[in-house]
């Protein structure tokens, strides 16, 4: 029994790392298309 709660935390610890991670590339995702939107803006002007 103890090892079936040892592979539950873990399997939650994996998730919970993955689902940060999700979200670290997902903001990165966001700036770079608030930049392409200003490179836009930026040559729009022009």
């Amino acid at each position: 029994m103890n090892y079936l709660f040892m592979a539950y935390t873990i399997i939650w610890a994996l998730i919970a790392i993955y689902i940060v991670v999700l979200g670290k590339r997902q903001g990165k995702i966001v700036k770079e298309l608030e930049f392409i939107e200003e490179l836009k803006k930026v040559n729009e002007a022009k």
